[in-house]
């Protein structure tokens, strides 16, 4: 877009918006200009639209907002600073604040959706095969979720039957093009996914699987517009704060193993990860099991730690490895009493707690959430190939055709490895700083296997470093693909 400045002797700017923008707005009472991408993101024009919003008050800063397919018409409510988008094309309607920051509200830990129980709408029966099925996340009163929260912080659980598999499972905002990304995949284990997802038409997410499989959905907060009650994203460089394996880890956040059926809380503020001592709402953690001599572990729960010592956790879960693998998942946690967590496993089973930012009261550094359309950023199949050691080059994420701005602090990830051998862990971290000690994804067993991360943006033009540290170091060909999906970024 071209920005005329008629008071300047009618200098020019361009500004960098979307494929075919098509109309433009203003809106005087708040300073914001909009601008609808008919095409999004996408110069061929498969993928749903945009509307970058322009804020002229600070150097023509620009952000993307995912809408419809096809959006080609404005209606701008200023007194409420609401903006209404029709999409041509999948005839929808989009409404999204003029207030475009979004922070975190924690909520318990609560379960949405439950295919197995044949309990009406968020339940049986099981997601069929090359199907899609839509949940409206509000209509579930046990977990209070207000029908205005715009974004879903999740937990995605998917059980396969007996003998079966899953190609994968995508979960996007209902009403809008399925995206030619994946949440997650199943060689027939039950598995785990974060997920951070808009919502859709009439407050909906939907969900398509390739095969029949059960699936249940854990909700631990939403993103709304700023205001009081919410808490901005504070990214740290990711930290290990507790591993129950090594006795060098501060008191409470070291050995002895976790006990299967017993509850255990981590003092996750005397960790040595730079937390501040007062103040945090909630964690962005990845938490890693590592089964002793691979024996199962049917589910691990986490949750704040109430003020009641025999308060059990809610009845959700975070992560599960029935076959006894090393496995990893992403959860934010709601902080508990005197910023403990509170962890129960159904077996025993090593833990280890990784953390990459916090949640507080806005403030210096604070960051809020921006929802984008679900884009792949890297796919090495299609690029420079399989690797292992330091991905060479790193993860370009700005350069990448998803239309990321240069203001971006933190990207939210769905990281997928595709193995050809196996791979003891994936480390994912900022682009010019240090390798840490810290892992984001495991694949022992040689399976593909999927994880939500997320990553600060790196010194060097906010890339993303990786590590795949091979089982088999001497064996040449234990190698293994990276694909990479962003749906949301945190900036100021």
């Amino acid at each position: 877009m071209t920005d005329i400045d008629a008071n300047n002797n009618n200098t020019t700017t361009t500004i960098p918006v979307g494929y075919a923008p098509y109309v433009v707005r203003t809106d005087p009472a708040h300073n914001k200009v909009y601008v609808a991408n008919y095409c999004g993101d996408d110069p061929n024009c498969l993928t749903p639209g945009t509307v970058t919003a322009i804020d002229p008050t600070s150097n023509n800063s620009t952000f993307p907002v995912a809408v419809g397919d096809g959006p080609n018409l404005f209606a701008i409510n200023s007194s409420t600073n609401t903006i209404y988008i029709p999409n041509y094309f999948d005839g929808t309607v989009s409404v999204i604040g003029g207030s475009t920051e979004l922070q975190f509200f924690p909520i318990p830990p609560c379960r949405l959706v439950d295919t197995r129980q044949q309990n009406g709408e968020f339940g049986g029966p099981s997601l069929q095969a090359n199907s899609v099925r839509s949940f409206t996340v509000p209509d579930n009163q046990t977990c209070n979720i207000p029908a205005s929260a715009p974004v879903y912080s999740l937990n995605v659980t998917v059980v396969p039957p007996p003998h079966g598999t899953l190609g994968y499972l995508t979960v996007w905002p209902t009403g809008e093009v399925q995206p030619n990304v994946s949440t997650l995949n199943s060689d027939g284990r039950v598995k785990a996914n974060a997920a951070i997802v808009p919502a859709g038409v009439g407050s909906s997410i939907s969900f398509y699987v390739t095969d029949t499989v059960d699936l249940v959905l854990d909700i631990d907060g939403y993103f709304a517009p700023a205001n009081q009650s919410t808490f901005a994203f504070y990214p740290l460089p990711p930290c290990r704060v507790a591993d129950t394996r090594d006795k060098s880890f501060p008191p409470l956040l070291e050995p002895p193993s976790l006990v299967g059926m017993m509850n255990r809380d981590f003092p996750v503020l005397m960790s040595n990860c730079s937390l501040p001592q007062t103040g945090v709402q909630a964690y962005s953690f990845n938490f890693t099991v590592a089964p002793p001599n691979g024996a199962p572990v049917g589910y691990l729960t986490v949750c704040p730690t109430p003020s009641d010592p025999n308060q059990p956790c809610p009845v959700v879960s975070t992560l599960n490895a029935y076959g006894g693998q090393v496995t990893a998942n992403a959860a934010i946690v709601p902080a508990g009493t005197g910023g403990e967590i509170r962890t129960f496993p159904s077996d025993n089973t090593d833990l280890i707690i990784d953390i990459n930012g916090y949640f507080a009261a806005p403030g210096q550094g604070g960051l809020s959430l921006y929802p984008t359309t679900p884009c792949r950023v890297l796919d090495t199949r299609l690029g420079n190939g399989a690797f292992n050691g330091i991905l060479n080059p790193p993860v370009d994420v700005l350069g990448s055709p998803c239309g990321v701005p240069s203001q971006s602090q933190a990207y939210v990830f769905n990281a997928t490895l595709v193995p050809q051998g196996p791979i003891g862990y994936l480390t994912l971290w900022p682009d010019g700083i240090p390798q840490p000690t810290i892992s984001t994804l495991n694949a022992y067993d040689g399976a593909l296997t999927s994880n939500m991360a997320i990553v600060p943006a790196g010194m060097t033009n906010g890339k993303v470093d990786a590590f795949a540290f091979p089982v088999n170091q001497n064996d040449p060909t234990d190698l293994t693909n990276l694909i990479m999906d962003i749906s949301s970024f945190f900036a100021p």
